[in-house]
């Protein structure tokens, strides 16, 4: 029976290094600064590296170094053909463009309009791609609760949920709990959150470790920055990441896992259950306790959504694989 069980441990083991190294597990993205594209380059944009041909011969894969300052950046997105008031109206896509951090001068722009529109033309795209990530593996779960009816799963599979229920606390096999907690969250109320927490790309904590939501960290494995004035006797630090894409993936995980945002899981679960749009601007309503604020922070988010006409954009779309989808 010993020897069955060292067997058995062995084959699991081998079974979840073959899954990681084919990305099934819990792909994430690494914010490198590499792009794939179809397109000619930007005058304005500079290439670190040779160009090289994709397997096809079509396709460039070039380390793109983008001139510093918002209006470089405002240049490039321009020559994507990104036009964030086309993608509220519906009539534009948002380029797969993730940019491993905010332009570092974008605190210095003075003007307001122009501030806000590079933060929110910079973030979007990271919240589309952490949302599609999820929405592909709801689509695997749904699949696999369907499956499950019919008779055992493959090993694989029973192996990547039960990594999904340990990640969300939930009962192996019980693949409407994963369901309830692995879901997404509408743009209008990321970027909200995005913009009041990094006060719209200019705080220390964005600037020096990418830390768009303001996340706390107790853990020493976590790096982080310790907050100016903190409380004698305190050892909370500002969890930093690699890159934007991280702190996205950190944050939403957040909401979706942590017993504080019950409230916005459930009225999330109930509009899914109602065939109801999920509403930023009414989940809004159930992050009071994400900030010691409270009931002054939700205005807040809600005042950010109105005034900048965020419910527009939780309608946005990713611009088609084929199109242009740098990484930079």
């Amino acid at each position: 029976m010993k020897m069955f069980h060292g067997v058995s441990f062995i084959i699991a083991c081998s079974m979840a290094v073959i899954l990681i190294n084919m990305g099934l597990l819990l792909p994430a993205r690494t914010g490198v600064s590499v792009a794939n594209a179809s397109f000619p380059l930007p005058a304005f944009v500079s290439a670190s590296v040779p160009a090289k041909s994709g397997q096809d011969g079509t396709r460039l894969a070039i380390d793109l170094e983008p001139a510093s300052g918002p209006d470089a950046d405002l240049k490039l997105y321009a020559s994507l053909n990104y036009d964030l008031d086309a993608v509220r109206e519906g009539r534009g896509d948002v380029p797969r463009i993730t940019l491993a951090s905010l332009p570092s001068d974008l605190w210095r722009e003075r003007e307001t309009s122009k501030r806000k529109a590079l933060f929110l033309k910079s973030v979007l795209p990271l919240v589309l791609q952490v949302n599609e990530q999820i929405t592909q593996d709801r689509k695997r779960l749904k699949n696999l609760a369907t499956a499950q009816k019919q008779g055992p799963l493959q090993a694989l599979d029973r192996l990547w949920l039960a990594v999904m229920a340990e990640r969300y606390g939930t009962k192996r096999g019980d693949i409407n709990a994963v369901l309830n907690r692995h879901d997404v969250v509408p743009p209008s109320l990321a970027l909200a959150q995005a913009a009041t927490e990094s006060a719209w790309g200019s705080s220390r904590f964005v600037r020096e470790g990418n830390a768009m939501f303001g996340q706390w960290t107790f853990s020493p494995q976590h790096p982080g920055i310790v907050p100016a004035g903190r409380d004698e006797g305190k050892t909370h630090r500002i969890r930093a990441f690699a890159s934007l894409y991280d702190s996205l993936d950190s944050y939403v995980t957040n909401l979706n896992k942590h017993r504080a945002y019950k409230e916005f899981r459930e009225m999330r679960s109930a509009m899914r259950r109602q065939g109801q749009p999920l509403d930023g601007l009414r989940l809004a309503g159930t992050l009071h306790r994400y900030s010691e604020r409270g009931a002054d922070y939700v205005n807040e988010l809600r005042a950010i959504i109105f005034s900048n006409d965020l419910r527009l954009v939780d309608g946005a779309r990713l611009s088609p694989n084929a199109t242009v989808e740098p990484l930079i």
